[in-house]
């Protein structure tokens, strides 16, 4: 990563600092980003961007602070700006920036729901966007996104966020296909760790206070060695892929894709459909499971 800039969205938290010193240490001039409030939008500080920056300079190592909201389109591109006023480009983009509102679906309010959306999806769209034009004259750049297994798999009380995060790896892939004529390549982590964003899952029995428990043990900084690699060059073949990260593990995860088909030469009814399609494909449906179903073993 050596004098590569890369923009760090939603910084200040645990796998945001991770990711900032760990992109430093590589050699990577980083760009800080972090607007400085709580995951439910209270306060607005500044100096945290700053004093985060101000630790990678002390380490020896190039940062600058920003604390723009990613939420806002003009915000976005002053977030970039950033990297380029003192810099003199942009390398990579790690969208890390999120917030959370959970909520059960039926009692989840319009506000809610919008402001999960605008700060995960609507977020990584704005910063990606603002720095695809520099990426294209470059040729050459790395989006990594961060997604959830709430997305991915499902869970209780985030149909705001599991919306966005199944969304960021939707974006993730129309930019890996839209901009591989670039040289750009576009990537999502899901990452497992103990962070502000996970400090807020309920732990009210003992099944859900066992989970908490496992998920103290994962270290945030595990993160950034997999967000530092798909930013390098290193990384130039890997494009439109989703990892996840927890401890000591690395996954792949797996994409949607046909898993049974069924034909009716004289096509289809309603009836048609009940008596012979279902059956033939209920085999292979998805069980209706939670991330924590079906990642359930213990973190290495």
């Amino acid at each position: 990563m050596e004098d590569k800039v890369v923009v760090v969205t939603g910084a200040g938290g645990a796998i945001g600092r991770g990711i900032v010193h760990a992109l430093a240490a590589a050699g990577a001039k980083v760009v800080v980003n972090d607007v400085g409030v709580s995951l439910t939008g209270q306060g607005g500080d500044s100096a945290v961007a700053e004093a985060l920056a101000a630790e990678i300079r002390a380490a020896g190592g190039q940062a600058v602070s920003n604390a723009d909201n990613v939420s806002d389109w003009n915000s976005a591109q002053r977030i970039v700006a950033c990297a380029l006023d003192h810099f003199g480009r942009v390398d990579a983009v790690v969208n890390n920036a999120g917030n959370l509102r959970d909520r059960f679906f039926h009692n989840m309010t319009e506000e809610e729901w919008r402001a999960v959306i605008d700060v995960h999806l609507h977020g990584t769209f704005f910063v990606s966007r603002a720095a695809a034009p520099h990426f294209r004259a470059q040729n050459g750049g790395a989006y990594v996104h961060m997604t959830s297994t709430s997305g991915l798999i499902g869970n209780f009380g985030q149909a705001n966020y599991s919306a966005a995060k199944l969304g960021i790896v939707a974006l993730s892939k129309s930019i890996a296909l839209d901009m591989a004529k670039y040289g750009v390549r576009s990537n999502c982590i899901a990452p497992f760790a103990w962070s502000r964003m996970t400090d807020s899952i309920p732990a009210n029995t003992p099944e859900e206070a066992a989970r908490v428990e496992k998920l103290k043990r994962m270290d945030a900084g595990k993160i950034a060695p997999m967000v530092v690699f798909l930013a390098s060059d290193a990384a130039n073949a890997v494009t439109g892929q989703i990892f996840g990260v927890r401890a000591n593990e690395v996954f792949l995860f797996s994409q949607p894709r046909p898993v049974r088909s069924v034909h009716m030469s004289t096509g289809w009814t309603p009836e048609l459909i009940a008596e012979v399609a279902i059956p033939a494909m209920r085999s292979h449906f998805h069980e209706l499971e939670r991330s924590p179903d079906v990642v359930c073993w213990d973190p290495i």
